[in-house]
């Protein structure tokens, strides 16, 4: 078991896992690195064909005008791997994503999806089931990437999450407008509220982990870290890892999950900002308080939904002929 340095609370392991060791619980949350080949025909069955040499130089070839010009093949470099397989039903993993992570295309209309493996006693495994439950999917604040099937290898002590597979541009046009980065943040804040109701914190909130679909949809992906938090009033963990670190955390001191949350919801507010060039002074202030260097001086997630909500409708009604989309 951990030790109540590491983790006050034991019981924030999935109930799968609560009776691992220590040893055992890191292993079944390591990142999974599967022989794809092995689960190839495991996963035709189920109607996914993962990704071949012939779907990658099929992918360049109807994206770019004339992939096999000169020095352009060099360029991409996924084509130019692909031309150098001669056997076009040969897998052809995407080298950009990580072991666990492979592109695959539902048979039945041609969708193209994302195939993570996990470990079946991982606590991904288990919040991911958990958000894309009927009960769970039904409010309109979880914003869960969508889910397609989950396919069990219990010989391998394995699962493979199939998920759409949206854009990880956080923003689809250019110039981006101010709607659209009103509401890429609601979506973003609506869902780590969501989670923190159900006493889940994410430990990974960043722009890289809000992926769209495009159509004005914004979803969160990427639990490797999240975990469960017991009904406790103040619960505290040590925490060095995840893409933004507040600074209780890299000064080694016990933290409040959510907390951490919410620290790295304000840096993602700010860089959204940056990243679509608009200057909101309102924005800016709501982030600032989610940025206190002390941790209970930080706003929680439900606060800041509520006054992202004040924003977002005072500029709806002060910005009479410029359309903000609710």
């Amino acid at each position: 078991m951990a030790s109540s340095t590491e983790w006050d609370l034991e019981s924030l392991a999935s109930s799968t896992s609560s009776s691992l060791s220590s040893c055992d619980e890191d292993e079944v949350n390591a990142r999974v690195s599967p022989d794809w080949a092995k689960y190839r025909c495991h996963i035709e069955r189920r109607g996914y064909r993962l990704d071949t040499v012939r779907d990658v130089k099929d992918y360049y070839r109807r994206h770019c005008s004339n992939p096999e010009k000169q020095g352009l093949h060099v360029y991409l470099s996924g084509y130019h791997r692909a031309l150098a397989r001669s056997d076009d039903d040969a897998l052809c993993k995407d080298i950009g994503l990580r072991e666990g992570l492979f592109r695959a295309t539902r048979c039945l209309d041609g969708t193209k999806v994302m195939v993570k493996a996990v470990h079946r006693d991982s606590r991904e495994l288990d919040i991911v089931r958990y958000l894309s439950a009927p009960a769970q999917q039904r409010d309109p604040m979880n914003h869960c990437i969508p889910i397609l099937d989950f396919i069990d290898a219990p010989q391998d002590d394995l699962c493979f999450i199939v998920m759409e597979e949206w854009s990880a541009n956080m923003f689809p046009e250019a110039p981006v407008s101010l709607g659209c980065l009103m509401r890429s943040l609601r979506h973003c804040i609506e869902h780590i509220t969501f989670m923190h109701r159900h006493r889940i914190a994410h430990f990974d909130i960043s722009p890289r982990n809000f992926l769209t679909d495009y159509n004005g949809r914004y979803a969160c992906i990427d639990y490797e870290l999240s975990r469960r938090i017991d009904e406790v009033s103040c619960p505290r963990i040590l925490y060095s890892r995840g893409s933004e670190i507040p600074p209780e955390a890299e000064c080694g001191r016990l933290s409040n999950p959510f907390m951490i949350d919410v620290w790295a919801l304000g840096v993602l507010i700010f860089r959204a900002c940056e990243l679509a060039e608009f200057h909101v002074p309102e924005l800016v202030h709501l982030a600032k308080s989610m940025l206190h260097e002390n941790p209970d001086k930080r706003p929680p997630a439900a606060s800041v939904l509520k006054e992202f909500q004040r924003i977002h409708a005072t500029m709806r009604r002060t910005l009479h002929g410029c359309h903000i989309s609710p």
